[in-house]
C-alpha cells in the first residue's frame, strides 16, 4: 500500500483548492451553517477525498470521532460536477445524512443539484401487495390490524411512499413484509399500479440526480446483479464515497451468498394462496399444495430441535435420521406447488412471479445440497474426504470457496451457502466502474495500519489516510482497568465485572452504557443490576431507538447492551459518562462462516487468529469505545474489564488502536475524575445562574 497525504506534490487540481476553501475559516460552509467551525483535520480528509476524486482513484481514509467526515465528503462530491453515489451503513444514518446535512451544505454551497434518495424496494408501499392483503387473512392480533390500518391511510397520502415516514411502524414489524415488494415477487410491468410504483418513482428520480445517498444493502444488491433492472442506476458515476465502510465486509458475504428459508417459503406460499382471488376455482387446486409445503417446512423445523442457533450442512444433515428425508419432502412440496403454478401462470401475472420464485428458490436448495450423494437427486461434484473430521462442508469449502450452513429461528431455518472471500467481486466491479471509490469510517485501521481492511476488500494499493480524534482524549477520557478480575472463561467472570463496576456507577452517578459480547452474559448483569438506584435499560425490552431515547431522557440511566449497541449509537453530553466493556468482541468460535475462514487461513499457511479474530475484534472494539466522546465538551470513563489486554501478547494490538485516553488500575482516580467533573457542572450551573440575574 502507499501512503500519500492529502497535499503531497503533484499538479494543482482545481477540486482540492476549492475543497479546502470550502472547509476553511471564511469558507462558505463557516459563512452559511450556525456553529461550524473549521477543523484542520476535516480539511485535510477533504482535500484527499478531491485528489482521489480528481484522479479516479481508491482511498482508504479512517476519520476518528469529531473529524466531520460528513462535511469532508459532501463538499468535493457537490462540488466536483461529477455524478456522485453516496452509500451509508444503516437506513437511519441514510436518512439523516439526505434529509439533513446535505441540504444544508449544498445551501451553504449555493448549488442547485439534483439529490435523491434512493432505498431497496422493501422500503417502499407496493400498492398491488397492500390490495393483496385487504381480502386475505393474514393478520395475527390487534395489533398488526392497527399497523395495516395506519399504513392503508398513510399510503393514500404520502408522495414518495418510503415506510419510514410510517409513525410507530417498527424496524421488524411483519406487515412490512406484506406491503412491500421483493424482487421475486413484483410483477413488475405486468403491475396494475405500475405507473403509481414508489420503486419506479425512486429509481427514476435516481437516474436523473447528480447525488444519489443510498445504502450499503442496496449497493451490494446491485453489485451481486439481485435486483432486476436497477444496474441502469449506479452504472455511469464517477465517484463512490461508501461511509461506515468497515461494515462492507460482512454485508458483501451476504449479499454474494444466497439463502432459502422458512420465512420465503411461507411468504410465497401466502401470495399463491392471494393469487387466488384473481383466478376463479383455482384456491381448490392451489390450497392442498401450499398445505404440503407449510406441512414440510414445519416437519423440517421440528427434526431441527436440539441443534445450536447456527452450524454447518454437515451438523445439520447428521443430526437427524429422518433429516434427509425431511429436506426431499421440502423438495417435492416446493415442486408440486411449482407444477400447479405452472398450469395457472397465464391465467394470473401473480401466479407467474409464483412460479419464478419456487424456481429460483429450488435452484438455492440444489445449490445448498450439492455433493451430498442422493439428496434432492443432486450428484456429488467433489471427490469424498478421507478425513472425517473434514466432513463433506470443509471439502467443499476448499473446491468452491464457500460454505454451507444453517441458522435456526423461533420457528424457522434459514439454508445459506457464503462465499469466504469477497474481494474478488468487489475488484471485478470497481474496475469495471472506472470510478473513484472512497471507503471511510471511524474504525477501519489495526493499529495504525489499514492493511486488513484494504485486503478485505481487494484494494491493491489504495491511497491510505489517518486522520485522528481531533478530541483531547487524555484530558477528556479515562481508561479504567479493574483489578483482580479473573479470565473470561472464568465461571463467576461476569458477576466479578458487575461488582467491579459498581463502584463506578456509584462515582458516575449512573449515565452508563454496559457493552456485553454475548446476551448471556447480558441477561445475567440485568439480574444482578436489578433494584438499584439506575433506571435500567435492557436490550429487547424495547425497541432500540426507544430504549436508546428512554435512557437520553432518564438522565442516570444505566443502559444494557449486545452486538447491535456497540456501532451506530450516539448520545452526547451528560446522558452518557461511562462505557463498560465485558470482554473484548471475538466472534463466536463456534459461527460455521468463522469456522470456514480460518480454515481457509491456515490451508493458506497463515495464522488465523491473528490474520482473521484479532483485526476483527480490535475493530469492533474501537465502534465500542467510540460511543463515550461524541463531542469536545464529552467527558467520560471508559472500563476495559477484560484482563487480557495487559496480559497477553495481542493485547498491544487492541490498545494501540484505541485512542490516547489517560489509563489507570485505581479506582480512586475513576472516583477523582468524576468528583472533578461533578464540580465544573456545579460551577457552570452557578455561573449561568449569576448570568440571568
Amino acid at each position: 500500500m502507499r501512503a500519500e497525504a492529502a497535499t503531497s506534490g503533484g499538479p494543482e487540481r482545481v477540486l482540492p483548492l476549492l475543497t479546502a476553501r470550502a472547509l476553511d475559516e471564511g469558507g462558505a460552509l463557516a459563512t452559511a451553517i450556525p456553529g461550524f467551525a473549521p477543523r484542520p483535520a476535516q480539511q485535510r480528509l477533504g482535500v484527499a477525498i478531491a485528489e482521489a476524486m480528481a484522479d479516479r482513484e481508491a482511498l482508504i481514509a479512517e476519520a476518528g470521532t469529531g473529524t466531520g467526515k460528513t462535511y469532508a465528503y459532501l463538499v468535493p462530491a457537490l462540488l466536483s460536477g461529477q455524478r456522485v453515489i453516496v452509500s451509508t451503513g444503516t437506513k437511519a444514518l441514510q436518512d439523516q445524512l439526505y434529509h439533513r446535512d446535505l441540504p444544508k451544505v449544498r445551501e451553504a454551497l449555493g448549488l442547485g443539484l439534483r439529490t435523491a434518495l434512493l432505498k431497496g424496494r422493501s422500503n417502499y408501499l407496493c400498492l398491488q401487495r397492500t390490495e393483496l392483503a385487504k381480502g386475505t387473512p393474514v393478520f395475527s392480533g390487534r395489533e398488526q390490524i392497527a399497523q395495516f390500518g395506519r399504513i392503508v391511510a398513510w399510503g393514500k397520502r404520502t408522495r414518495r411512499g418510503d415506510l419510514a415516514e410510517v409513525a410507530d411502524l417498527p424496524e421488524d414489524s411483519p406487515i412490512r413484509g406484506l406491503v412491500s415488494s421483493t424482487v421475486e415477487n413484483c410483477l413488475g410491468s405486468e403491475c396494475p399500479f405500475w405507473q403509481d410504483c414508489f420503486v419506479v418513482k425512486a429509481r427514476a428520480e435516481a437516474q436523473a440526480a447528480d447525488l444519489v445517498v443510498i445504502n450499503h444493502h442496496l449497493l451490494l444488491a446491485d453489485l451481486a446483479i439481485k435486483e432486476e433492472g436497477f444496474g441502469e442506476i449506479l452504472p455511469g458515476a464517477s465517484t463512490f464515497v461508501l461511509d461506515e465502510a468497515h461494515q462492507l465486509p460482512e454485508l458483501a458475504a451476504q449479499f454474494f451468498g444466497e439463502s432459502v428459508s422458512a420465512r420465503m417459503l411461507i411468504d410465497l406460499s401466502r401470495d399463491a394462496t392471494g393469487a387466488c382471488a384473481k383466478v376463479t376455482g383455482s384456491l381448490a387446486t392451489v390450497s392442498p399444495a401450499v398445505r404440503e409445503l407449510e406441512t414440510a417446512i414445519r416437519q423440517l423445523r421440528l427434526h431441527c430441535e436440539g441443534l445450536p442457533q447456527r452450524g454447518t450442512r454437515a451438523l445439520l444433515l447428521g443430526h437427524h435420521a429422518e433429516m434427509p428425508d425431511r429436506l426431499r419432502a421440502l423438495a417435492a412440496a416446493m415442486a408440486g406447488l411449482a407444477d400447479v403454478a405452472e398450469g395457472l401462470k397465464e391465467a394470473a401475472p401473480e401466479f407467474a412471479a409464483v412460479l419464478a420464485r419456487l424456481m429460483l428458490f429450488q435452484t438455492r436448495l440444489r445449490h445448498w445440497a450439492e455433493g451430498v450423494p442422493g439428496l434432492l437427486e443432486v450428484e456429488a461434484k467433489a471427490e469424498p474426504t478421507t478425513d472425517d473430521e473434514e466432513g463433506d462442508d470443509n471439502d467443499h469449502r476448499a473446491a468452491h470457496g464457500e460454505v454451507r450452513w444453517f441458522e435456526l429461528s423461533q420457528r424457522g431455518f434459514a439454508l445459506s451457502v457464503t462465499p469466504l472471500d469477497v474481494a474478488g467481486p468487489l475488484r471485478r466491479y470497481r474496475e469495471q466502474s472506472k470510478a473513484a471509490w472512497i471507503f471511510t469510517s471511524a474504525t477501519l485501521a489495526v493499529g495504525a495500519d489499514l492493511g486488513h481492511i484494504a485486503w478485505k476488500l481487494g484494494l491493491d494499493a489504495p491511497r491510505t489516510l489517518l486522520q485522528p480524534s481531533p478530541f483531547d482524549w487524555p484530558a477528556q477520557a479515562l481508561a479504567y482497568f479493574p483489578s483482580g478480575l479473573p479470565e473470561p472463561s472464568a465461571r463467576d467472570y461476569t458477576e466479578r465485572v458487575v461488582t467491579a463496576v459498581r463502584p463506578v456507577l456509584e462515582a458516575s452517578k449512573g449515565r452508563a452504557f454496559l457493552l456485553f459480547t454475548s446476551h448471556r452474559a447480558l441477561r445475567e448483569a440485568a439480574t444482578l443490576l436489578e433494584g438499584g438506584p439506575w433506571p435500567l435499560f435492557v436490550q429487547g425490552s424495547a425497541p432500540r431507538l426507544q430504549l436508546i431515547e428512554r435512557f437520553r431522557a432518564s438522565g442516570n440511566g444505566v443502559l444494557l447492551g449486545a452486538a447491535s449497541f456497540w456501532e451506530g449509537v450516539d448520545v452526547a453530553g451528560d446522558a452518557l459518562s461511562v462505557v463498560v466493556i465485558d470482554k473484548l468482541p471475538f466472534a463466536a468460535p463456534d459461527d460455521p462462516v468463522l469456522e470456514a475462514r480460518l480454515e481457509a487461513v491456515r490451508r493458506r499457511g497463515g495464522n488465523p487468529f491473528l490474520a482473521e479474530q484479532v483485526p476483527a475484534a480490535a475493530i469492533a472494539l474501537k465502534q465500542g469505545v467510540g460511543r463515550l466522546i461524541r463531542r469536545h465538551e464529552d467527558r467520560g470513563v471508559l472500563v476495559l474489564c477484560d484482563p487480557r489486554l495487559l496480559t497477553k501478547p495481542y493485547g498491544r494490538l487492541f490498545m494501540a488502536s484505541l485512542p490516547p485516553l489517560t489509563r489507570t488500575r485505581a479506582l480512586a482516580d475513576v472516583q477523582a475524575f468524576f468528583a472533578a467533573t461533578h464540580e465544573a457542572t456545579a460551577a457552570a450551573i452557578a455561573g449561568e445562574a449569576a448570568d440571568d440575574r
